[in-house]
């Protein structure tokens, strides 16, 4: 009897053990951020990148439209991924981009429609000109992995500075800024979130046109933030741009150096861009897949890093 009583303890002796080791895992993995924040980072990057590249479309196909300019050019073929209706007599004017999923450019396709509107009056060329442009179930996916989002909103882009991309050889300085109170964002899970977005993008001409990103918001003492929200995680975050983010055009505009920090209640965590698959910072031409590091820091002071791809 006393042998069954040791046994007995024995086992509830395991069980116990069991048990405590399995909430100390647990909650050693509820306190592990390393998933959260690549994604997160993955999909601020992701955001960012297609927000730029919806703005540089609509610059070029402004810069063609005399109705938006009062330079006449070519629009036709202009986006090799999209067809693009122009009507200068309503107000506001607008130019309809509606991508047609072919992967002419690489990396990515999409589809959905992008409107760009401007008030009658208004010359985009003249400093302070203001446009609005509409996301219409912009769906980019990416090639490598079929992951997507879809993008849905309307931001403002303003030529601070005044002056045409065309023209700057000779201005040597462009300012545009972009402002949103809410994108829709969807990511490939199906989660559904609302980002805000303040930003301002200087293009200069060294060897081709450099454009220099940084953040214009400001949450307390924190500047610099370009875009806060909640994450598909359902944490609420601000990004801010500690470092400008730079695309040249002598490196096919790739995004070729800069730092972010992604801050939620939970963690902090950095994205360092430019880098090659040793972590260390690389240079033009850009070729094969360029890193960005991502390092996270938890409440405890535990920090993690990994490397991906972009």
């Amino acid at each position: 009897m006393k042998s069954r009583i040791l046994s007995f303890s024995a086992i509830i002796m395991a069980s116990m053990f069991f048990l405590v080791s399995c909430q100390k895992d647990k909650s050693t993995s509820s306190n592990d951020y390393t998933t959260e924040s690549n994604t997160h980072s993955d999909d601020q990057a992701r955001f960012s990148g297609e927000l730029d590249a919806i703005d540089n479309d609509a610059n070029a196909a402004m810069e063609v439209t005399a109705g938006f300019t009062g330079r006449p050019g070519d629009i036709q073929n202009l986006i090799c991924d999209a067809d693009i209706v122009v009507d200068t007599a309503s107000n506001p004017r607008t130019i309809s981009i509606t991508y047609n999923g072919s992967n002419c450019l690489g990396g990515h396709t999409r589809t959905g429609v992008v409107v760009i509107s401007m008030a009658q009056g208004v010359r985009w060329k003249n400093a302070g000109a203001v446009v609005t442009v509409s996301a219409q179930n912009l769906k980019i996916t990416r090639t490598s992995d079929n992951k997507s989002i879809t993008i849905n909103g309307t931001h403002t882009y303003t030529n601070v500075t005044g002056g045409l991309l065309v023209n700057l050889p000779q201005l040597q300085t462009i300012t545009h800024t972009i402002t949103s109170n809410g994108m829709s964002v969807t990511f490939d899970n199906g989660n559904q979130r609302t980002w805000q977005v303040a930003r301002r993008r200087v293009f200069t001409y060294n060897n081709g046109v450099v454009i220099t990103t940084t953040g214009t918001h400001t949450e307390g003492n924190v500047s610099g933030i370009t875009e806060w929200g909640t994450n598909r995680f359902g944490n609420a975050f601000y990004t801010a741009i500690v470092e400008p983010l730079v695309n040249r055009q002598d490196c096919s505009f790739r995004l070729g150096s800069g730092k972010l920090t992604h801050t939620t209640s939970f963690y902090t965590a950095t994205a360092t861009f430019g880098l090659n698959a040793a972590g260390a910072a690389t240079s033009c031409p850009g070729l094969g897949a360029y890193y960005m590091k991502v390092e996270w820091t938890g409440p405890a002071g535990n920090t993690h890093s990994t490397l991906i791809p972009y």
